[in-house]
């Protein structure tokens, strides 16, 4: 029987797994990722995850500027696959390009569409509170995430799950999906579920607006966002006009009379009054230092109850 070709597109270490277990499973004859970018200290070149993880298994990279370029469609042309599978690449592909697998272009998407179409749907589910998420498999179309549905499986979100937990959750999820996708295809088992466009909701990228705590806001929708802003690029507030991030904490009961007040600072933990509850910081970082508990925060720094956050 021949064999089944595929070339996976995919950028950061959300995409991996279903790299390497496609690899294990089919025969991967290229990987398309986004160009090494310069940046930071020193102005290094970092590589995409994806890139070192293709590296690691021998397999041809290619990393176009521009995804419409002409001869990045005639290289992919070029390599005559059954299947392109993308996971977390980061561009909208054109239809010349999805056109070009024999068999069909598959997308791994983090959210249970038609919900959190977009390019950040674990962040926004968990900023948004939800209890369920999850990954759906789905042949990709000239829309942003509108193709129908081949599988799809959810997952529980833990009140305490930060997007970097759920990231872990659905990762692996999506390596194992895709893997049953394709072979559910190659068999002619699959389904195609149209999805209910009266049912789409978006998850736009995050904005460095949104990073900044409206402490006039619930406690429990501070809580959500400090958990979706965990581990990048993290929620924060300022201190006396310096920044700081809150990494953990914990919403409860009680309030005060501003918003954005530390109301105590016992036991080695920052209560601070929301619009509706408190908020309990558990684990921060100050500008310019490492992540560091309250309790080691209030022992290098002054903060008196009153204090008022966001000024």
């Amino acid at each position: 029987m021949r064999e089944t070709r595929l070339v996976f597109l995919g950028t950061p270490d959300f995409a991996v797994p279903a790299l390497l277990a496609l690899h294990e499973a089919y025969t991967v004859v290229a990987v398309v990722t986004q160009p090494d970018r310069t940046g930071g200290r020193g102005q290094k070149t970092t590589s995409p995850p994806i890139k070192k993880a293709a590296h690691s298994l021998g397999l041809p990279v290619l990393q176009p500027k521009k995804i419409q370029d002409s001869g990045f469609l005639a290289q992919l042309t070029g390599f005559c696959p059954d299947f392109l599978v993308t996971a977390a690449y980061g561009r909208i592909l054109p239809v010349e390009v999805l056109e070009v697998p024999k068999v069909a272009a598959l997308n791994i998407h983090a959210s249970l569409l038609p919900r959190y179409r977009g390019a950040a749907p674990i962040h926004r589910a968990i900023i948004n509170g939800e209890t369920e998420s999850g990954v759906t498999i789905m042949h990709m179309d000239a829309g942003m995430d509108t193709g129908a549905m081949v599988l799809q499986e959810s997952v529980h979100v833990g009140l305490f799950d930060t997007a970097g937990d759920l990231h872990d959750k659905l990762s692996p999820l999506g390596a194992g999906l895709i893997v049953r996708a394709v072979s559910d295809i190659l068999s002619g088992k699959a389904t195609r579920v149209r999805q209910d466009a009266a049912l789409a909701t978006y998850a736009p990228p995050l904005s460095p607006e949104e990073e900044r705590i409206a402490w006039h806001a619930a406690a429990s929708s501070v809580h959500n966002l400090v958990r979706g802003m965990n581990p990048q690029p993290g929620a924060y507030t300022l201190c006396r006009g310096e920044r700081l991030k809150i990494l953990t904490g914990a919403p409860g009961p009680g309030g005060g009379p501003v918003c954005g007040q530390v109301l105590s600072t016992a036991g080695g933990v920052i209560l601070v009054a929301a619009g509706t509850g408190t908020y309990r910081m558990e684990k921060v970082q100050p500008a310019g230092r490492k992540p560091m508990t309250a309790a080691e925060y209030l022992r290098g720094n002054y903060l008196p109850e009153g204090t008022v956050f966001g000024a």
